[in-house]
Parts: structure tokens; sequence; C-alpha cells
């Protein structure tokens, strides 16, 4: 049976990695696509040690000819893509509030770093949505290119519960994953002629190096907005990165062969209590 070819953008983080490994496991062949060389070409020395296929390239999802300089490369060493994880994303502290709620005393607040809705900086708006929006969209520019007029091909955004029902101070993170979903399904229907089935992962509270020190204390302990996530979680704990692992393997694989256009929460049931 020939080998499938994975391409994976985001793949030296925590979450993506765990992914490409397992999907190596399956029999694909794997592109680990970080923006940094170094992350990405650990990842894929990992999984060749292990008697995988992989190789480690440098991409930045915001930049269109580095990609296309990244397929180059993938295709004359793994062959065409045939399925695209986009995985890179991520916030920024410029798009965050401070504080869940406004309140009146706040608008004269002059501690240094403190944040309101109202003085929240463009830059950071426009960094959170263009990397998880934009470095969405250009990498389907790119790579499902190959995919035209070949069986078995797919898209897997990541998504988020945010995306679902915003969480408080994360305005421009909350809304650029929304256009993640609405961006998978207007993919799902836009591709649907031409074989290309296009789903994402709604992934609930996992820890991650980016929200690790939001989420817990350095002891390990959780502060409060960690408390009030599991306490909001039915089953009790974070997600870990292989709980991500048996629904990728599912959208990737022959199985979802006619599921395209939906988004799949994996959040522990969070979704689904109302918090009474």
């Amino acid at each position: 049976m020939i080998k499938k070819v994975v391409v994976l953008t985001g793949a030296g983080g925590v979450l993506c990695s765990t992914l490409a490994k397992a999907l190596s496991k399956e029999n694909y062949k794997i592109a680990v696509l970080d923006l940094s060389k170094d992350a990405a070409q650990k990842v894929a020395e990992e999984i060749n040690k292990t008697g995988g296929e992989a190789i480690g390239v440098v991409a930045n999802v915001l930049d269109k000819e580095s990609l296309q300089n990244a397929k180059k490369e993938v295709n004359n060493s793994l062959g065409a893509c045939d399925i695209l994880i986009n995985g890179a994303g991520g916030n920024h502290p410029l798009g965050t509030t401070s504080k869940s709620y406004l309140e009146e005393e706040d608008l004269n607040n002059t501690t240094e770093g403190f944040k309101t809705f109202f003085n929240l900086e463009s830059s950071g708006i426009e960094f959170t949505f263009n990397l998880n929006f934009i470095g969405t969209l250009l990498p389907t520019q790119v790579f499902a290119q190959d995919m035209i007029g070949r069986k078995g091909c797919s898209i897997l955004n990541i998504s988020s519960m945010n995306a679902f029902t915003p969480l408080t101070k994360i305005p421009a993170y909350s809304g650029a994953k929304a256009a993640v979903s609405n961006f998978t399904q207007w993919l799902a229907v836009h591709f649907s002629k031409v074989g290309i089935r296009v789903n994402a992962l709604a992934p609930g509270f996992f820890l991650t190096d980016q929200n690790r020190s939001l989420l817990t204390q350095s002891d390990g302990s959780l502060t409060a907005r960690g408390n009030t996530i599991i306490e909001q979680t039915p089953m009790g704990r974070f997600g870990e990165p292989d709980d991500l692992v048996g629904t990728t393997l599912w959208l990737c694989g022959d199985h979802a062969a006619f599921v395209t256009g939906i988004v799949v929460p994996i959040d522990g049931g969070f979704s689904a209590f109302s918090g009474v």
C-alpha cells in the first residue's frame, strides 16, 4: 500500500507533534512544518528513530513564498500532499483584557500593562487573527493544490471550543477560531466536487507552552482561572495531547470518507455543561 503524505503546520508544538507521531505509527509519511527549524527537525528525528518516515521543514504560515518553498521540499522528499493539518495558531497578550468583566473604575486604572477592551492594541488583535485564520488559509492554498483529482485527500483544521462560546478576556483568539470553524464549513462545500474533505477539531482545555502559566502556578497547582475551567469540565481534568489522536485518525482515514464540514468538540464535556 502506498503511504500517504501528511503535512502538519505548527508541528513543533506539543499538540501537533503528538499527532505527527501518532500518524507516523499508522504508516503515514510525515512532513513536520514549523517556524522553528530546530523544533521541526527534533520531531522528525524522533519519528525516524522509531521507524517512521518524516522530514522537518521550516515554514512561516503567514508567508506564501515560505510555504511554497516548503511544499517543494515536501514534494521532492516525500511526494504530493494527501492530508493537510493546519495546526499553527495561538493568542497574543496585546489582544487580551486584564479582567473578565469591565467595571467603571477600570477606566481609571493606570497600572502598567492593565488592559480594558478600550485599550486593546490592534497589533495584538491582528497578529492573533492572522496567525489563526490567515495561517490556515495560506497553507491550504498552497498544499491543497496537490490534492485535486486524487482520492482520499483531506484537510483538518484546528479550531477551539472558543469558537462555539467565547471565553472571557480573549476576544481576538475566540473570534479568530470562530473564523476557522466557519472557513472549515466553507471549504468543505467549495472542495466537495474535487474530492477533498475538510473538517476541524475543537479542543477544549489542553495544557500547552502558551497557556500553562495562565492555568497553573509554578508549583503545579491551579490558578483561579484553571480552577474555574476544571469545575466547568464534567470529566474533571485538562485534555492530554493523546486525547486528540483518535478523532484525528478517524477524520484523516478512509472510515470518514463521507464526513466533511464538521467541527468536533474534544473538551471533556465542557460544552455540554450548563454550570448547574
